[in-house]
């Protein structure tokens, strides 16, 4: 085991020196240190629901200190009270109405001491122990994180893969007024998480080593089922005083050992140490495995075999430079600030999914593993394209993970926490993920002939209960070429009967997808079929539905509309769900026929034929007009994943400036580095994810190999491929910091002219120099027919595929 862990330090090393190699080869005197610039804390107030605390790149441990407030990260930045330490969290998950917080098993807590040195006058339960921290004292970096108790408490963590290693820095005394205790550190764990769904569950204490085990089944926050998590607490720094366990009411050392703890029943297990050796230090140490309390114990005794706190920190330090230093910017005088913005952007897109390889007890695989697919619906916009670019190994384990997930469950997930099945949202958009690396020659160990058979199982076979697998209405969608209002499944299949625009558009597009594949793989009637069955949104786009604000006419008609098995057309008020109007529109079965957007939003949702949503909505000046008013009017929540797209739609129009103006009209206003600096629940890195791309000049319209070209937000970004090991680089000339020179006024690749407002994937792959020549007039660069990004319908007299050979 030891010799394992010695492996993976070396491995760790080379990629480490490999990165730092490249960085050091970089060219530009205003390149940064992007670890340097992450700020952890961006999204932990106002719905952001961002976990700042210690994790590795996509680590299963995740420490940070809980709050009773804004909690659904763990911590939050509003004030509230810290009610203990945990050890796995989720990052930027849900807001209304799934609210609830993810995770938080096994809160540890430490008192300095008890009043007058009686157990029970020491803090048990959630709420007495609820304890301020003191204002300003929150250090976070990638790999720590740190804060002060108004108990004089310094509280710091970081974590491996599945162990958090906590050290508190006590003070010598404690107490009030003019009593004063020598300290004596309490320390428990107790048996819950933080929304207090344990159903059942067991904790024990080791009287002569101190050390806590246990286990306890929960509830996801957003799915169904439960999972059965264990854990390992140690402790090192003091000799032990006391142990035993505790209830609501009650501490004593009486019971070392509950065996079954039913719902409802309030238990934990306490170690009471005496004054610390050393430093007034008390090192506490958990493990953790979705397996048994044997292998919580092994995982935190083989990752952290030695309890140095300092050595464990430089290897996660480590771990986060080798993952940031694929990138390089040469700022060009853009400030710290927007620079923050864009390191921490990309740091979020690596908090999540979760590689929880080893650790899976529903099936035996020499696969990996990855959870906390949070969801798919969020992640396919922007954080799998993103982790494509910057990190294709880890791109290729989660896709591998993807699809034994199908191989063993039957259907590709679209959410999916702790083993558990999550709720679908729309479509199949693992369909998405897969069709778009597959074009993006993602290979490394994927079975690419079961993946095919994945998404043909979304696309032909409709599940028992397709509220958390597959697609529903299959029947109708086969037999009208639309998802109905009033569908009526004639198999005893099971879902939530709403949605039916927006599961129209997005079940067209996860066709697209799949055609793509087909196509690429030879498989010609495949293609033919799903193509055709990509074009359903048309039977759901009214020609004659008009919109209204307050009344007045915005002057634009032609929007999608919900329609009856029998083809009678039904009304949804085309600015319902959107930030004009009452929201409402989430997985309940009061829902209505779009899903957390309006029709305004899903009426531009046709990613793989927008020249036929461009002729359909009068033309690319009447289209321009429409997505203009869409921004400007308040009808667009950016803080949904959804509204990301729409800012480059312009590309599709010949208006490619448009789409970088636009795009600096929401950042830094709406994403920046602030506490508050996102618009909404980071959704696992997805607004994390967006705002890099965006940053980037580079946003990808998912599921194809298509990348639209704006400026960078920098003089330059390079990006080194983790699968060739070529540098692709994208240089801006002429360019300012003020971002007056905002539109690219003629290109090269690798010298040579370039028009073209989109590029493939292959840029990246094979390395290139894109060189973009800026000015402050929108000029005629990618406007031509022949520069615009490719659709499934036919473009000017010839058809041209998605797929550009």
């Amino acid at each position: 085991m030891r010799a394992t862990k010695c492996l993976v330090d070396a491995l760790l090393f080379q990629q480490f020196s490999f990165y730092c190699t490249l960085a050091l080869a970089a060219k530009g005197d205003d390149s940064s240190n992007g670890y340097d610039y992450v700020k952890p804390l961006i999204g932990t107030i106002n719905g952001g629901h961002v976990f700042p605390g210690a994790t590795l790149p996509f680590g299963m441990a995740k420490a940070v200190a809980d709050v009773d407030g804004e909690n659904q990260g763990g911590f939050g930045s509003d004030g509230s009270n810290i009610i203990g330490f945990s050890h796995m969290h989720d990052s930027g998950t849900g807001y209304r109405p799934y609210k609830y917080p993810s995770l938080g098993n096994f809160p540890l807590f430490v008192q300095a001491g008890c009043p007058r040195d009686e157990l029970n006058s020491c803090k048990f339960t959630k709420e007495d122990r609820a304890t301020p921290s003191i204002d300003g004292t929150v250090e976070a970096r990638p790999g720590y994180f740190g804060i002060f108790l108004n108990t004089s408490i310094h509280a710091e963590m970081t974590v491996t893969s599945h162990t958090a290693l906590y050290r508190f820095n006590l003070p010598k005394t404690f107490g009030s007024g003019n009593e004063s205790t020598p300290i004596s550190p309490l320390m428990t764990v107790e048996l819950n998480d933080l929304r207090r769904t344990r159903s059942i569950g067991a904790i024990s204490v080791v009287p002569a080593s101190g050390r806590i085990t246990g286990e306890g089944q929960f509830l996801p926050s957003f799915g169904v089922g439960e999972y059965r998590l264990h854990f390992c607490a140690d402790f090192s720094g003091a000799t032990i005083r006391e142990t035993g366990t505790f209830n609501a009411t009650h501490a004593g050392s009486e019971r070392k050992v509950i065996p079954h703890v039913e719902r409802g029943m309030y238990a934990g297990a306490y170690t009471w140490l005496n004054a610390p050796v050393v430093n007034d230090e008390v090192i506490a140490r958990v493990g953790i495995s979705f397996i048994s309390v044997g292998q919580a114990c092994s995982n935190a005794e083989t990752e952290i075999p030695n309890w140095d706190f300092e050595e464990t920190l430089q290897a996660a330090e480590n771990s986060w430079k080798a993952k940031l230093a694929v990138l390089q910017i040469d700022a060009g005088g853009v400030s710290d600030s927007l620079q923050t913005t864009f390191w921490s952007g990309i740091y979020r897109s690596m908090i999540s999914p979760q590689d929880y390889t080893g650790e899976n007890p529903l099936w035996q695989s020499t696969e990996p593993y990855y959870d906390s697919y949070y969801c798919i619906w969020d992640s396919f916009r922007t954080t799998h394209p993103l982790l494509t670019l910057i990190d294709p190994p880890t791109q290729a384990r989660m896709l591998r993970s993807l699809i034994d997930i199908y191989r063993h469950e039957g259907y590709l997930p679209d959410c999916r926490m702790q083993l558990c099945k999550g709720f679908t949202q729309g479509g199949s958009n693992a369909d998405v993920v897969l069709a778009e690396s597959f074009l993006k020659n993602i290979t490394d160990g994927i079975d690419w002939d079961t993946a095919y058979q994945a998404v043909i199982a979304d696309a032909e076979i409709e599940p028992r209960n397709w509220r958390y697998e597959g697609r529903g209405g299959l029947q109708s969608w086969k037999d009208l070429h639309y998802i109905p209002l009033d569908d009526f499944d004639p198999h005893p299949h099971q879902g939530l009967q709403t949605r039916s625009v927006s599961r129209t558009v997005e079940y067209a597009y996860n066709d697209f997808c799949i055609a793509q594949m087909a196509q690429r793989m030879g498989r010609s009637a495949d293609y033919e079929k799903y193509i055709q069955r990509s074009q359903n949104w048309h039977n759901l786009l009214r020609a004659d539905q008009a919109s209204t604000i307050q009344d007045v006419d915005t002057g634009f008609t032609g929007f999608l509309q919900p329609k009856s098995m029998d083809g009678t057309w039904h009304t949804q008020d085309p600015i319902l769900c959107s930030p004009l109007s009452e929201f409402g529109c989430y997985l309940d079965s009061n829902g209505h026929e779009t899903y957390e957007g309006s029709i305004w939003l899903y009426s531009f949702f046709v990613p793989g034929d927008m020249a036929s949503l461009i002729t359909a909505m009068g033309g690319p000046a009447s289209f321009v007009q429409r997505l203009d008013f869409f921004h400007t009017s308040g009808l667009l929540d950016i803080g949904d994943e959804q509204g990301f797209l729409p800012i480059y739609q312009y590309h599709y129009a010949g208006r490619p400036g448009l789409s970088a103006a636009r795009a600096h009209a929401y950042i830094p206003a709406w994403f920046n580095d602030t506490v508050g600096g996102i618009p909404g629940n980071d959704d696992g890195g997805g607004m994390g994810s967006f705002v890099a791309l965006a940053m980037m000049g580079l946003y990808p319209n998912a599921g194809q190999d298509v990348y639209l070209i704006t400026p960078p937000f920098f003089r330059e970004v390079r990006i080194a491929n983790g699968q060739t090991g070529k540098v692709a680089t994208v240089r801006n000339v002429n360019f300012d910091p003020g971002y007056a020179n905002l539109y690219i006024q003629s290109a090269t690749l690798d010298g040579e002219p370039y028009t073209r407002n989109w590029i493939s994937h292959s840029f990246f792959l094979d390395g290139a120099v894109l060189e973009l020549t800026l000015g402050r007039e929108e000029s005629d660069w990618g406007q031509a027919q022949e520069d615009l990004p490719p659709s499934s319908s036919t473009d000017g007299p010839e058809r041209r595929p998605i797929i550009q050979y």
